[in-house]
């Protein structure tokens, strides 16, 4: 069989697509050690970092913020709130709304996780000022493609 070879613009490594994965899959996997002994999975910390920023979400607005959905979310939320580390609770209001608040297991939790930023950007092998930068050339990209699509 007489096949021509792949253009090099198709090769797998040659995809922005994959390098993002495979770079965001690395970096997950550095927040695991990190995380088992506060108790959370990557994606419980990234809710608890909501929370210890701003308590009192709703999950549509928790959701929001960390661009989950509900049938995503609200497994998650239940699995801290087994925890103790967060309350659930249907608005009076409104009962579609469930308030998020973080009980005070969950807000001392915050303390131990302080120096995980530090530790990952060791882990890294970045300064700080390296993560910080990477970080916001990621958002600049993010935003770029959500404006994008908004325009289609």
């Amino acid at each position: 069989m007489n096949r021509t070879p792949t253009p090099n613009h198709l090769l797998l490594d040659q995809q922005l697509c994959f390098a993002l994965y495979a770079a965001s899959r690395s970096v997950t996997s550095l927040y695991r050690p990190l995380l088992e002994p506060l108790g959370l999975t990557y994606p419980q910390y990234l809710v608890m970092l909501v929370l210890w920023e701003q308590d009192g979400l709703t999950v549509r607005e928790l959701g929001q913020r960390l661009q989950l959905d509900s049938g995503t979310l609200t497994p998650l939320l239940k699995r801290l709130q087994t925890a103790e580390l967060v309350t659930r609770q249907r608005r009076a209001e409104d009962e579609r709304e469930v308030d998020i608040r973080l009980t005070d297991v969950g807000l001392a939790l915050r303390e131990k996780a302080s120096g995980i930023p530090e530790c990952l950007a060791q882990c890294m092998q970045l300064s700080l000022d390296q993560m910080q930068g990477l970080r916001d050339e990621l958002k600049r990209l993010t935003r770029q493609i959500q404006l994008s699509q908004r325009e289609d």
